[in-house]
């Protein structure tokens, strides 16, 4: 509809120059009081279609049929008063029958062709022909060539500028509609990626349990009360069976869910500030540089995906670059910006373009890639994004991109920091 508001425009300023130029210039005598007052009429319709487009955005078939029916039947009365049949821009009528075989429904567009056709029949049988010299051996000075000739690059001009934006937004529809069909491709995955987790929680809930029994008996042993060396290793192992308690139920706490079900208030400075605190703690990093630029503090609302989510892209990085990572959170307008630098060896060429795919990993391991894959969905589902890029000097930068409002516990009202 609003491509066809558009053409109306075009087709109100060529009326008034082609009844100008006829008129005045060719001194050939038109009803101007009934010509002026049909284009009074179509300025009025069209401007009744643009308030209604900006009232309902839908359209249906019948509403453009009947717009391209008032569109059919000004042409014929600017047509009837300025000759007929004989006039030139008579062809104007293929334009209505080409529009309505891209825009409507297929019986719709048979109907036009009748309509049409019984127009131009009509104005063959009672139009009164205009005295224009109709001799061809006048070339393009005969008025009736000229008329053609216009009328035949308004026609053209026309077709390619609307079959083009039709095409573009097809291609658009498209694209979108692929985009649809990968993402829920994407989530199907992640639906089952969150029952397999689930179900292996389960079943790894059992011999952790046992674990923890087996070495609080050996902590009260004499070989290894006797033995600090032991107890050391004794101890460390306990807190690693610790901790893989803690991720299986954080897996059942959140599987197969986009955000998790405990939610917990915070402010942005301390929900990073906890999560370095708790990632340096439970893993082997030598050296993990943290600058949080985020600015004026805020609450929000944070839990243990979005937690996961962060340390996971920490994890990529460690794995990468053992020796030194570096996280910076700032804040851009309304988003969160987290990168995470790593001095590792980068992200091959292959991967960059497919970033966020499952599986693409440069690791090797089967099963590689899904953390990557599961950072991208997660940043997704809150309306932000993820971009990974290599540095001149060697490693990589991950970028999140959070959008505030998503996460915001009052979107509008920020706080002082602590």
């Amino acid at each position: 509809m609003q491509i066809l508001i558009q053409l109306r425009w075009i087709a109100v300023l060529g009326q008034v120059a082609t009844i100008s130029v006829v008129h005045f210039g060719f001194g050939i005598s038109l009803p101007l009081e009934y010509m002026l007052g049909v284009l009074g009429c179509l300025v009025a319709f069209n401007i009744t279609s643009h308030l209604r487009i900006r009232i309902r955005r839908e359209i249906t078939n019948a509403e453009i049929f009947v717009a391209l029916l008032i569109d059919v039947a000004m042409l014929t009365t600017q047509l009837y008063l300025s000759g007929g049949a004989s006039n030139p821009f008579v062809f104007l009528y293929l334009l209505q029958v080409i529009l309505a075989a891209v825009l409507l429904e297929s019986w719709t567009t048979w109907t036009m062709v009748g309509i049409t056709a019984a127009c131009f029949a009509g104005l063959a049988m009672f139009g009164q022909p205009l005295a224009l010299p109709l001799a061809h051996d006048q070339g393009l000075a005969s008025p009736y060539l000229q008329g053609m000739l216009i009328c035949f690059g308004l026609n053209a001009a026309l077709l390619v500028s609307f079959i083009t934006r039709i095409s573009k937004n097809l291609r658009a529809r498209d694209n979108r509609l692929a985009d649809l069909r990968q993402r829920a491709a994407e989530e199907e995955h992640i639906v089952r990626m969150g029952l397999l987790a689930s179900g292996a929680a389960h079943e790894l809930g059992t011999p952790l349990a046992t674990l923890a029994v087996i070495l609080g008996d050996w902590g009260h042993m004499k070989a290894f009360t006797s033995d600090p060396e032991l107890r050391q290793e004794l101890d460390e192992m306990q807190a690693q069976v610790l901790r893989c308690k803690s991720i299986v139920s954080g897996i059942l706490l959140s599987a197969g869910e986009a955000r998790g079900e405990a939610p917990v208030e915070t402010t942005v400075r301390n929900f990073l500030d906890d999560l370095v605190v708790e990632w340096r703690t439970t893993r082997p990093a030598n050296t993990l540089l943290y600058d949080n630029r985020f600015g004026q503090d805020m609450r929000i609302v944070s839990d243990s995906a979005l937690k996961q989510m962060i340390c996971n892209v920490l994890d990529n990085a460690l794995e990468a670059s053992p020796r030194w990572v570096r996280i910076d959170a700032t804040r851009d307008g309304q988003d969160l910006i987290i990168d995470v630098t790593d001095d590792g060896p980068g992200f091959p060429t292959e991967m960059l373009d497919r970033l966020g795919k499952p599986y693409q990993s440069s690791k090797g391991r089967p099963g590689s890639g899904l953390g990557l894959f599961l950072v991208v969905n997660v940043a997704r589902t809150l309306g932000g994004s993820v971009a990974a890029r290599n540095r001149p000097q060697g490693g990589a930068v991950v970028t999140l991109t959070l959008p505030l409002a998503a996460v915001a516990l009052e979107t509008e009202e920020d706080v002082d920091g602590d």
